[in-house]
């Protein structure tokens, strides 16, 4: 509305609520449910039979091909990618007694947890931001970790005990990144949205996703991978593979230029990297 004046009357634009089967089924982990797609589908469906016209999603959940007919052409410039640790009776994972159980639905989570803190537990821990809190409150775990994005938006930062850095958890493919798609034959829309896109945010998710597409990384697999501009105007890329028991963690960095042909060739250079090193059944499980 504040960048197109006539998008700004009343009436112009009508936001539909959709709940996706990622939304509805709570009780069962991500990956047994059948891995991606899950908190876009119902959207993307809904957007190709012309039932909406632009369709607002978390570049975290969505899927590296798109279905046919539709763009997404345009990232809000990205929230904060890193993780908060949300805990009552501790400071930090470090702090928690050996045995402790921490709540996670993230394989990439759990992996990188346990990779560094074998002592303690993780939990299968699904819900909303809200329930998850109060699973906590009731002594179901003794700690979660949650996007700080995610928190930042619901203006609920007074939960987080502390944040974690890059290095101790890496984020998700995308994470903190928002993706507006529309159809790929409506001009008008692609014109709109067009103009809210932040290239810098834009660029970094294609590198990441581009990691992603090369290891075909779904729910079932703890991958995690995070590029940025550093101070010199280059993109810096770190990615992780593990297994989910945290026993094995396989890691690569890269470094080139903040270009979209460059960034796309290094998460893919990168993933390569990480399947040969994995070898044959290092994703079977």
């Amino acid at each position: 509305m504040a960048t197109h004046s006539d998008l700004a009357e009343d009436g112009a634009i009508e936001i539909i609520i959709i709940k996706t089967t990622g939304d509805k089924i709570l009780n069962q982990p991500l990956a047994d449910i059948g891995g991606k797609g899950l908190f876009t589908k119902e959207i993307d469906e809904a957007l190709l039979e012309g039932k909406i016209d632009i369709a607002v999603h978390s570049m975290k959940d969505v899927p590296t091909y798109f279905p046919d007919g539709m763009i997404l052409p345009c990232n809000l410039p990205r929230e904060d990618v890193r993780d908060a640790f949300i805990c009552l009776t501790a400071k930090s994972l470090s702090e928690l007694p050996a045995g402790s159980f921490v709540g996670s639905a993230s394989l990439r989570r759990q992996s990188q947890i346990l990779y560094r803190y074998p002592s303690l537990k993780v939990v299968n821990f699904r819900g909303n931001v809200q329930t998850r809190l109060k699973k906590l409150k009731e002594g179901e775990v003794q700690a979660t970790l949650l996007a700080l994005a995610g928190l930042k938006r619901l203006k609920m930062m007074e939960n987080v005990t502390a944040v974690l850095s890059v290095e101790e958890m890496l984020p998700a493919i995308a994470q903190g990144a928002i993706g507006i798609a529309c159809r790929s034959n409506d001009e008008k829309m692609a014109n709109y949205i067009s103009l809210l896109n932040h290239e810098e945010t834009r660029l970094a998710v294609a590198c990441e996703r581009a990691f992603l597409e090369t290891l075909d990384g779904s729910c079932r697999t703890p991958i995690a991978g995070y590029a940025y501009r550093d101070n010199d105007g280059y993109c810096v890329f770190r990615g992780l593979v593990a297994s989910p028991d945290g026993t094995r963690v396989l890691e690569t960095s890269r470094k080139g230029a903040y270009a979209l042909e460059d960034m796309v060739s290094i998460g893919k250079d990168a993933g390569k990297e990480l399947l040969s090193r994995a070898g044959p059944g290092f994703f079977d499980w």
